[in-house]
C-alpha cells in the first residue's frame, strides 16, 4: 500500500523518529494505529456504562451522591480509630 502523506504529517513522524523511540515510520504509524484501537474500545466500553448507568437512572435505581461520600468517608474514619 502507498499512503500521500502532508507536509505536517511527515514532519511528526519525522520528530517521533529522531526522539529515537522508533526505528521507522512504519512503527510508528503502527504505534499510532494501536493507540487509535485502544481510545475506540475505551470509548466503547464508556458509552456502555453511560448507557448502564442512564438505564438505572431511569429505573429508581440511585443513590444519593451525599449520603455515598459520608459513607465512605465514615469508613475511613473508622479504619483510622481501628489502627
Amino acid at each position: 500500500m502507498s499512503l500521500s502523506l502532508t507536509p505536517e504529517t511527515e514532519q511528526r513522524i519525522a520528530h517521533t523518529l529522531n526522539q529515537g523511540q522508533y526505528r521507522s515510520a512504519d512503527e510508528v504509524i503502527l504505534a499510532a494505529l494501536e493507540l487509535l484501537e485502544k481510545r475506540e474500545q475505551y470509548l466503547a466500553e464508556l458509552r456502555q456504562q453511560i448507557e448502564i448507568g442512564s438505564s438505572q437512572i431511569q429505573q429508581g435505581k440511585v443513590t444519593d451522591g451525599e449520603l455515598v461520600f459520608s459513607r465512605l468517608l465514615n469508613g475511613l474514619q473508622q479504619q483510622i480509630e481501628d489502627s
